[in-house]
């Protein structure tokens, strides 16, 4: 026993750093509600994302800009304002200085009085601050979610199962910042994705195959893994009203970027099917994926997996990848660096410098000052990038 007790001692307790998304930090006016736990013991939890657009609206691109120019407005708005009543401004600074005097108790201290809180201080806080409340539900889904239903309409909510502060080789079961990026750039340019068939690799939870599908004819949303690819079958079926009046379908497939072919043993739950197969190679044209580029393995992984695809296909295809530049102080360069974005940068630059005789890649950024239809924190790090894949014979 003794033998044993120190050969465990010698194993590391953590395999991994546990790893939290700043999604669901900042996530405000949402309650997350626990729901089950996973296959492994993970808790899961459903959160609401309300698009802040009416999907009924026939406004587009230009809807997009007219809003863009509109904000813009009412900043010089504001800024002619400010300007215009900075006197005032002054004015009451100066008459609020001589009344202080009046709050000063004998030694010269501030006495404040407080006053109780009103409901209106508690709508403002509402909105100025974000909360999370996990709640273990102890009755049937349901009806534990009537309340919910009742608060958000079906057209203009995303339902999300998820789950939060998982090890690093979990985060697939997490929701991040750069697929809600990639999701504001579908619903901006709707028109150019209507009805094209899509691709998306390590889609996760499914948040970005779920926001295609509003206006693609088919989308394969596919990553690793029975249990995640379950979780994303499941918020697929959660959210198949959003679909509905476009006719898109989503199949959740799996698709191992360190393996050459698709999985289509019959017996795996999430294996493709011959036709499946030609048809994403006969009608495919978009390819996406949104927060995957973290290691340096599964990156070179996921390129290959690209050139692969894009070279068999039938039609010249347009890749999309969004990514969040981190960084990270390592002792290694005893500095603040971002390994895994300059790997991506350095991969990425290899690839549109490919000469085979077969494939031709145009890279170029797309700048992120499009409309935001979903409520994330849209930090200067995120990035997308847009890549044509044209073939050569």
């Amino acid at each position: 026993m003794g033998d044993v007790t120190e050969k465990e001692m010698d194993n590391l307790t953590f395999k991994s750093d546990t790893v939290l998304s700043d999604v669901h930090i900042h996530c405000p006016n949402k309650r997350h509600l626990m729901v089950r736990l996973n296959a492994v013991g993970q808790p899961v939890f459903l959160s609401y994302f309300k698009l802040l657009w009416n999907k009924d609206d026939s406004a587009s691109e230009n809807s997009g800009r007219e809003a863009t120019a509109e904000r813009e407005h009412q900043y010089s708005s504001g800024d002619e304002l400010c300007d215009k009543d900075r006197n005032n401004l002054k004015n009451e600074r100066e008459s609020n200085t001589e009344g202080l005097e009046a709050l000063l108790d004998d030694d010269g201290d501030l006495e404040v009085v407080r006053r109780p809180r009103s409901t209106s201080d508690l709508e403002a806080e509402d909105l100025s601050r974000d909360r999370v409340y996990p709640v273990i539900l102890m009755k049937g889904k349901e009806d534990a979610f009537e309340d919910e239903e009742q608060e958000c309409t079906c057209t203009d909510v995303v339902k999300i199962e998820h789950t939060m502060a998982t090890p690093l080789e979990d985060v697939g079961k997490q929701v991040w910042r750069a697929a809600f990026l990639l999701a504001d750039y579908v619903l901006f340019k709707r028109d150019m994705f209507r009805c094209c068939t899509v691709l998306e690799l390590g889609a996760g939870t499914g948040v970005t195959s779920i926001i295609m599908g509003t206006v693609a004819s088919r989308v394969y949303c596919t990553d690793v893994g029975d249990d995640l690819l379950a979780m994303c079958e499941q918020n697929v079926a959660l959210n198949k009203h959003l679909m509905e009046p476009g006719g898109g379908e989503i199949k959740v497939k799996e698709l191992d970027w360190l393996k050459d072919e698709f999985c289509t043993d019959p017996e795996a739950l999430f294996s493709w099917s011959e036709e499946e197969i030609a048809d994403l190679h006969d009608h495919c044209t978009v390819i996406m994926a949104a927060d995957v580029f973290y290691d340096d393995d599964l990156t070179d992984a996921l390129f290959r997996t690209l050139y692969r695809i894009t070279h068999n296909l039938k039609k010249s295809c347009t890749v999309f990848l969004a990514i969040e530049k981190r960084l990270n102080f390592t002792l290694r360069h005893m500095d603040i660096t971002c390994e895994a974005y300059s790997h991506f940068r350095n991969t990425l630059n290899d690839l549109e410098n490919l000469q085979d005789g077969k494939m031709k890649y145009i890279v170029e950024p797309i700048k992120p000052d499009f409309c935001q239809f979903l409520s994330y924190e849209r930090i200067e790090q995120l990035e997308l990038w847009k890549i044509t894949a044209d073939q050569l014979t």
